[in-house]
Formats: structure tokens, sequence, C-alpha cells
């Protein structure tokens, strides 16, 4: 996959912080770059204020608060996420109007889901002036975690896990941590549909992303605290441009399930794949929700389905604002000195159930 410049540029800061001062001809030849390719770098991180540059080398500020010529001498924020769109905009748009509340500036680095490239992405944010960091690993699943997790706990600044949660007893679990507590939503949904009267819905999921597994662990907790079993396995949900042969099987099985009586309400994540079904169902002759009550996990486009989908809403914007309201608290910016706040804190903050018309429901109403 051919580097972009926004990771070539995050490279260059990292040799010339550790380095102090650098020649723009030797950074060309760590970097792997034509010398006009390395100027032009440099050329473009010195008019943000990111570098110092004199006469063929290039050196970091001596006293740079990482905020671009112009923009303030204001405290600055890392972020590390692993999408810009679905879910993660949410997110991001929270910590941005924290840390504008807070006078602090907000700069982002995406990793696209590559957990591989997590740390590098992380220090690009250090060596482009992040005080501390706000970092959401690009993990799909638990061997993620193991493989790019521990580096998280080593950085020389603060930092706090944003929707993501180590594993109990690793270094990673001893940081600042604000997650949506996915368990507590699943239990919501299952709750609602109860109440409507149906027997023990049944789960559609993916299993591609940490929110997926979590979605996945909180069925299972809240069926066993519900006192139900499930009316079959979980089904196997793939997004449909990328697998249709899946995405056909994973609709199939939801169908016979509906069909044959032993299941009439459903959880489904997320709200892309929900919509897809139901469009899919409609063609195979099940009807939402006259046939099937069927809720969608994560609410980003769940209302605008024909049938608008009654969905699970976590917190998103939310857990973004109160990570970096945590961050800030940390580095000094908030109310500090209090011993009492000096404590890590793990915040799990709890989704709501948006109950539109593929319950049927009359009206839009949250609980």
């Amino acid at each position: 996959m051919r580097e972009s410049a926004a990771e070539r540029h995050d490279r260059l800061l990292a040799l010339v912080r550790e380095r102090g001062t650098a020649r723009v001809s030797d950074l060309a030849g760590l970097l792997g770059v034509s010398p006009v390719t390395a100027r032009r770098d440099v050329e473009a991180l010195a008019a943000k204020g990111l570098l110092d540059r004199v006469h063929g080398q290039v050196s970091w500020p001596r006293a740079r608060q990482g905020v671009p010529a112009g923009g303030g001498s204001g405290l600055v924020v890392g972020l590390l996420a692993p999408s810009a769109g679905y879910y993660f905009a949410e997110v991001i748009r929270g910590a941005h109007e924290a840390a504008a509340r807070a006078g602090a500036r907000l700069i982002l680095r995406i990793s696209d889901y590559r957990p591989e490239e997590d740390r590098a992405r992380t220090e690009g944010l250090l060596a482009a002036g992040a005080e501390g960091v706000l970092v959401a690993p690009g993990w799909r699943g638990p061997e993620d975690r193991l493989a790019y997790g521990d580096w998280l706990a080593e950085l020389p600044v603060p930092a706090v896990l944003l929707e993501r949660r180590a594993a109990p007893g690793t270094p990673l679990d001893g940081l600042d941590r604000v997650s949506s507590d996915h368990a507590h939503g699943v239990l919501l949904a299952l709750r609602h549909l109860l109440d409507l009267g149906h027997a023990a819905p049944l789960l559609m999921a993916r299993s591609d992303s940490p929110t997926a597994l979590a979605v996945r662990a909180g069925y299972a907790d809240a069926l066993a605290a519900l006192g139900l079993e499930a009316p079959r396995e979980v089904i196997d949900s793939v997004p449909a441009e990328t697998d249709p042969a899946g995405f056909e099987r994973a609709v199939r099985a939801l169908h016979e399930a509906v069909t044959s009586g032993r299941a009439s309400a459903a959880l489904v994540h997320n709200d892309v794949d929900a919509i897809q079904i139901v469009q899919r169902l409609a063609e195979l002759g099940v009807r939402v929700p006259e046939d099937l009550a069927l809720i969608a996990y994560d609410d980003e486009v769940a209302a605008l389905a024909d049938t608008p989908l009654t969905a699970v809403a976590p917190p998103k914007r939310q857990v973004g604002r109160h990570a970096t309201e945590l961050l800030v608290e940390r580095l000094g910016a908030g109310s500090g000195g209090d011993e009492d706040e000096a404590a890590r804190r793990h915040l799990s903050l709890l989704p709501r159930l948006r109950v539109r018309a593929s319950c049927g429901a009359s009206r839009t109403t949250a609980v």
C-alpha cells in the first residue's frame, strides 16, 4: 500500500523530534524519498510551525506549543481514531467541542482500522505537538488487542482509551478510559422486545469490531440476566457490498427463523446491515414490523429507513466529550490539584433506546 503524504509527514516529524536537528538530505535518505520530496515536505511542515528550517537543516522548535502559526498558544490534544466516518464521526465531534470549550486545539489522525499502524500514527500526534492523546485503537478483535496494545501504556504523555476496553490485569487496564456500555444497550433492546410480548429475540451481528464483539457478549449476558435461551445461535452478519453471498446466507437464516415461528423479534448490528436486511426480507415476503419486530444497533442512519428502525444509540458524542474533559484535567487545564481526582477512571456511559416504527411504535421515543 502506497504511503500517504500525512503518513510520511508523521515519520519525518518523528525523526526530527528524535534527533533535534537534521539535514534535509539526510531525512530524504531515511524516509526513502527524493530530496525534492523531502524538501517539499519540510517546507509544508515549517509553514505550519511544526518545524524550524534554516540553511538546509530542520530542527524541533524549542518553545513550540504544537499550534500552527497564527493559531494561538493553547493546549494541544491528539486524537487517534480508526475512522472519521460511521460511528466515530460523532465521537470526534464531541471531542472537538470539548477541546474548544477548554481553549485547547484538537489534532486528528486516522488509522483506517490498521492496528499495526496505531503506534506510528500516535507518535505522529506527539511529533505534531500533542501534549496528551485520546486513542481509539483500530482493533478488530481480541488478537489485535494482544498484538498491538501494550505500547499504549508506555506513552510519555497522558492517554485516555476511547471506546475500547483493555483485558483485565494488563498494563493497558491501568489507563483512563471512556466507553459506551454496550451490554446495557443490548439489555435495553431485549427488554423492550419482551415488553411488547415477543419471546426471546435473536441476534444477528458482525464480528469485525470491538463494538460488534461487545454486542455479542452483551447478548449472552442479557439472556442470562433475563432467564432466557436464545431461539437459535447468533447469526453471523457480513457487509452486503463485500460479501454478497455471506449476506444472503445471513438473511436466509433470519428468514427461516421467522417463517418457522422460532423468532418474531431480532436485534441487528449494525444500522446499515439492518436497513439492507429489512429490504431483502421484504423481497422474501417477511415484513417489518408485521412479521418481525427489529431493533438496530448504533443509531447512525436507522431513522432514515423506509420503516424507521428502533435503535440502540450509544452516547458517541458524550464519549468524545467526557474523554477530552478527562484528558484536559489530567494535563492540568481543569480543576487539578485535588488528590481525589488523581485516581484513574474507567467511565462507562449508558446507551439509550430510540423507539421507532420497526417494533410497531407509532411515534419516536427514547428510553
